[in-house]
């Protein structure tokens, strides 16, 4: 039976009086301490390694202690008990201080206190956000979600003047949740730059500041993608930046910053569509990242990359692109390890699969380029979303129609997605995801009826323990 204990020394604490009152300890005494962080793990070892030094004098001289940050590398399935755990076999020992026993002692660490989900369950409907026909707009498409920091929730979408064409004249329009999702606010029009299109909205905002930037890609209403990526439109495609410092109340005029984001040999381009994120640890803590897309001019290959800003979006850089072509929207996550995570659009039919890439520098560079086994798509936008233990993974999950919207959970970096839960079964396409509580998040999806594009849901969704 597992004992929690708050602490190291505590812990300790405890064994020691199991021995003093049995005579001496078995393998079947457990410890439990709650480990947040894999920082916090390590100091919690070099905690232990402090006091199992002072109480048993030296280490045994054939005994090699583990590495504490190749322990938390370290994948395990999933288990018939009710936490992921990872098993720290510490040392073989003589007691000197209380008798010659051999001692066995083993820490269960688990990752946090209760790390794996039982259940995803629906607490509230879904509730209608954006609509075909409203506000003088035939279609919707193509959602962004984020909260800000002082609790409100902001819905983007492109608002579609003549239909559902991804070209001609679109613009970027806003709505507020002041209570998680549950009711929104009057649409509110961001911009709206005549019969030319604004879209792929790409929210972020700097915990930091409070800050919003909306980035966008902009072309002329005239232009069609396929005359953009021959290079015979009359414009190419564009990217612009917006700024709030009011919460959203406001925001700036368009900023096109193509020259900064956008090699020259590049033709048709797209930010998200879905939110950003800001890194929480690390060498580039508080870095603003936003995963793009492109198309090579010469080659015709789509690929995906990312841009960033370290000055709090001042400025943006362009970071490195996926190693490998065949993949364009994508979403950027944080892992445990510092790492991060592009989950791809995968355009490569002989895998029915979402590709996945990894960046340790930030994503200046990417690298291990694969399918990920479990994530099916039919060729869409997908949202790839850190809630706190948790990575969560939200698109259409079948293989060939854009149906099934599906939230996956995974409570070990993606390696086994080992919760899913559908969130609506009929048609349904792009999706973006948002923490709300610490056991509440919630996802913006197109769906509808005969196709995907009929409306613009927000559904919660509980993570319950």
């Amino acid at each position: 039976m597992a004992t929690q204990i708050g602490s190291p020394r505590a812990c300790f604490s405890y064994y020691l009086s199991c021995v003093n009152t049995h005579g001496e300890a078995g393998n079947r005494h457990v410890f439990e301490f709650d480990l947040p962080k894999t920082t916090e793990f390590h100091d919690m070892m070099v905690e232990l390694d402090a006091l199992l030094e002072d109480h048993f004098e030296m280490y045994p001289s054939d005994f090699v202690k583990p590495d504490p940050h190749e322990l938390t590398d370290r994948r395990l399935g999933e288990k018939s008990f009710s936490y992921l755990s990872l098993i720290l076999c510490f040392f073989k020992r003589q007691l000197k201080l209380v008798r010659n026993t051999l001692l066995n002692l083993i820490f269960i660490c688990s990752l946090t206190q209760g790390m794996v989900a039982q259940e995803l369950a629906l607490p509230l409907k879904a509730i209608p956000v954006f609509a075909r026909g409203q506000e003088g707009y035939d279609c919707y498409r193509i959602p962004a979600v984020i909260k800000l920091t002082n609790g409100d929730l902001l819905a983007f979408a492109e608002a579609r003047k003549n239909g559902c064409s991804d070209t001609g004249d679109i613009d970027l329009v806003m709505k507020r949740s002041k209570n998680d999702g549950r009711n929104w606010g009057r649409q509110k029009i961001i911009w709206d730059d005549g019969e030319n299109t604004c879209g792929n909205p790409a929210p972020i905002v700097d915990l930091q500041t409070g800050d919003i930037f909306l980035l966008s890609t902009w072309n002329l209403g005239s232009d069609h993608e396929k005359e953009i990526i021959a290079q015979t439109s009359t414009d190419t495609r564009r990217i612009f930046i917006m700024k709030s410092a009011d919460q959203g109340e406001s925001f700036s005029t368009p900023r096109e910053i193509t020259e900064d984001v956008k090699a020259g040999d590049w033709t048709w381009y797209a930010t998200g569509p879905g939110s950003g994120i800001q890194l929480k640890a690390g060498p580039d803590q508080g870095r603003l990242i936003v995963a793009c897309d492109h198309i090579e001019a010469e080659t015709r290959k789509y690929y995906s990359h990312i841009i960033y800003s370290d000055d709090q979006g001042t400025t943006w850089k362009l970071g490195g692109s996926s190693p490998k072509d065949q993949v364009n929207e994508c979403e950027v996550a944080e892992l445990d390890d510092g790492r991060l995570m592009l989950n791809m659009r995968n355009y490569d039919r002989d895998v029915k699969r979402r590709q996945v890439a990894f960046s340790s520098d930030g994503g200046l560079t990417w690298e291990a380029q694969h399918h990920d086994s479990t994530l099916v798509e039919p060729i869409c936008q997908a949202s790839l979303h850190r809630h706190h233990v948790y990575l969560l993974f939200s698109n259409p999950a079948s293989e060939d129609s854009r149906t099934n919207m599906t939230l996956r959970l995974s409570s070990d970096d993606g390696a086994i997605w080992s919760k899913s839960l559908v969130l609506h079964k009929g048609p349904a396409a792009y999706s973006d995801l948002v923490s709300l509580s610490e056991n509440l998040v919630g996802c913006l999806f197109e769906a509808g009826v005969k196709n995907p594009y009929r409306q613009i849901l927000f559904q919660q969704i509980e993570i319950r323990k």
